[in-house]
């Protein structure tokens, strides 16, 4: 999913909308104060934008995308400028406003647009604030770069998170703390997975060529796109040639498939495979698109799973899909072993929110601790799955080692008595920078999400 602005220059049309209809632009200001004000409330983007009019939906994404990546220095700038917080609805706007003017974000806009629209905004959503609001944003204007530079002596308005989350950052990462956190507010590149099945990362590269839309192969399979586009306009990727998948992501099915780890045989074909929380089923598309096997999708969400068929149907796979908590075979376990078991477990999310900005704002402390005690009794439970001479691949899309290198440390503690043995290869964090980059890429500065991988043997 691309968080780039859907729109062009401040004539051009919202894509998907009709021509000569493109959303006024204080009515999709007016949603995205919606949206951000529902994750200060502790509500999912994902399912306020879900209900958003769908006229207005790609707008409102590409604004509180941008609203969230600098929401930390948009609040402190308000709190400077008017210290007694107004009501949420007005705040909301504000706030949404002012991050949509912070310097060196490409605002998508010019800002007297912006201020005129937020207050034409405020006059249908709180008319008794708009003149509130016209002063504070054009005071904003008038005194950005001292206000700016007020703010982001607070460490929540310098790096845009949390002050939790900057402090776990910095401890688990004191050499790179700084970096990790600015990283976090890029937009993230837009990367394809070519379905093996059906073709190669350089001839797709040429196809998009003659379309006139540039691309880099960056492997066999995975495909830079230069300019993020809905997925909807990527060639074949209704008929199941092509899926979305960040190049982190693309790590797992080969790294347990043993495909991508030196000196490892891989699979034979038909093994007996586990993919332990599956939703939304890339992983297991992957895993498919790459392998025979007796696949076993597992998660806890019925709706959740009922995407994995989706993704499987798109793409011409099979798969067995079972509804279950993982944690309790007794419940969904038949009794015969797996080959390989992949726990792509439930996380915090940490090293994906360039792609998701609202889970830096929707976490708490407690979840990470919450999320670390769930995580060792997935691994806990699935370790007598698996077979003598089988292999495990945990994995979580988070920078925290509580959830990553810790977690395993623990588990191995745990289990010392069954000798499982973690393979050197064993790719550890991935942080998204240059010096842990996913591999060396001569043509382009990709770099992939947060991510932690620990392939563990079973003598």
């Amino acid at each position: 999913m691309s968080t780039a602005p859907p729109f062009g220059p401040l004539s051009g049309p919202v894509p998907g909308a009709a021509p000569g209809h493109a959303p006024p632009l204080a009515r999709l200001l007016d949603a995205a104060a919606d949206a951000v004000a529902g994750v200060r409330a502790g509500r999912s983007l994902t399912d306020l934008l879900a209900r958003c009019p769908a006229d207005l939906r790609a707008g409102t994404q590409a604004l509180v995308f941008h609203a969230l990546r600098w929401l930390g220095g948009a609040t402190a700038a308000r709190a400077l400028m008017a210290p007694k917080e107004p009501p949420p609805a007005v705040d909301a706007l504000l706030v949404t406003a002012i991050a949509l003017l912070w310097p060196g974000s490409e605002p998508p806009y010019a800002e007297h647009t912006l201020v005129d629209q937020a207050v034409n905004a405020a006059r249908q959503r709180t008319p008794q604030a708009a003149n509130f609001i016209n002063a504070v944003l054009r005071r904003f204007v008038r005194e950005r770069d001292s206000l700016v530079a007020a703010a982001r002596h607070q460490p929540v308005a310098a790096f845009n998170h949390p002050l939790w989350w900057i402090e776990r950052v910095k401890q688990d990462w004191p050499q790179v703390w700084q970096p990790l956190l600015l990283a976090a507010n890029a937009h993230p590149p837009m990367v394809l997975r070519v379905n093996a099945r059906r073709g190669t990362a350089a001839a797709y590269v040429q196809r998009l060529a003659a379309l006139g839309r540039a691309a880099t192969a960056l492997d066999a399979q995975a495909v830079l796109l230069h300019q993020p586009q809905p997925v909807q306009a990527l060639p074949g990727f209704a008929e199941g040639e092509v899926s979305v998948q960040d190049l982190s992501a693309q790590r797992a099915a080969p790294l347990l498939l043993g495909t991508g780890m030196p000196g490892l045989a891989p699979l034979p074909p038909g093994a007996r495979v586990l993919d332990a929380c599956a939703a939304p089923g890339g992983k297991t598309a992957h895993l498919l698109e790459l392998a025979e096997l007796d696949l076993l999708a597992l998660d806890s969400d019925p709706l959740r799973l009922a995407r994995v068929q989706d993704t499987l149907n798109r793409l011409g796979l099979a798969a067995r899909l079972q509804a279950a908590d993982a944690r309790d075979p007794a419940r969904w376990w038949d009794g015969e072993p797996f080959d390989a078991i992949l726990l792509d477990a439930p996380c915090t999310g940490s090293g994906i929110v360039r792609r998701h900005p609202d889970v830096r704002w929707l976490r708490r402390p407690d979840d990470v601790v919450a999320l670390a005690r769930i995580q060792a009794e997935l691994l806990d439970a699935l370790w007598p799955l698996l077979k003598p001479g089988g292999r495990l691949l945990y994995a979580t899309c988070s920078i925290f080692r509580l959830e990553g290198q810790h977690q395993i440390d623990a588990f191995l503690q745990r289990h010392a008595a069954d000798k499982p043995r973690l393979d050197p290869g064993s790719p550890g964090h991935l942080t998204g920078l240059p010096d842990n980059a996913h591999r060396p890429v001569a043509t382009t500065d990709i770099r992939g999400d947060g991510f932690f991988y620990a392939l563990i043997h079973k003598p």
